[in-house]
């Protein structure tokens, strides 16, 4: 069943993800955070568990390019490199919030705990969810112009701008940490594209 809800996956168009991206304010730390956290999902595919299992230690210099060490489904760890622009937002959130040379710390985390004021603890996926995927789509629009947008849906918009942009298929299924590349085929929307649609062929 997995597989078909992942094909079923509305995915952004490209405008939209940039809108999604741009949304948080840069102004205060959650906004700083929340950018660098739409980032790290728009331009890596990650599951929402992989993002808010991230430790500092995790992102790691491999060959002279920053990695990301993420433990996938199955605990399977897998390596990613770190796209330039979401580790400079990863690099002032961390700076702005004070914990990047704790190596042992969740690179995301609360930036308010009115119960017991600690901070130093990962965020859960429902935030991730509800406070930044679906607030920013709302607040942008987006959450009314795409039916059942969810943190998946970045990861689908990921895997498609990929593909669509020549990614080789064995690697997407590689960098998502599919066990099986029929899973990555449901993310492979290139002969589906809208504008090839008979419909933009039809002149009156």
């Amino acid at each position: 069943m997995a597989n078909s809800n992942e094909g079923s996956t509305p995915a952004l168009g490209d405008a939209q993800a940039r809108k999604l991206l741009e949304a948080p304010p840069a102004d205060t730390l959650k906004g700083v955070r929340d950018r660098a956290i739409l980032a790290t999902l728009l331009y890596h595919g990650i599951r929402r568990e992989e993002l808010c299992g991230l430790k500092v230690r995790d992102m790691q210099s491999r060959q002279g390019v920053m990695h990301f060490r993420i433990k996938g489904k199955r605990d399977k760890i897998r390596f990613v490199p770190i796209h330039a622009m979401a580790q400079r937002l990863i690099e002032e959130y961390l700076a702005l919030a004070g914990h990047g040379t704790d190596a042992a710390a969740p690179v995301f985390r609360p930036v308010t705990n009115n119960r017991t004021g600690k901070l130093d603890k990962p965020l859960d996926g429902s935030t991730v969810h509800k406070s930044i995927v679906r607030k920013y789509a709302l607040e942008t629009g987006i959450g009314a112009q795409v039916n059942g947008l969810c943190v998946h849906s970045l990861r689908a918009t990921a895997a498609t701008n990929a593909l669509s942009h020549e990614a080789d298929i064995a690697k997407v299924q590689e960098w998502l940490g599919h066990a099986n590349v029929s899973t990555t085929r449901l993310y492979d929307r290139r002969k589906t594209k809208p504008e090839d649609s008979p419909t933009f062929r039809v002149k009156y």
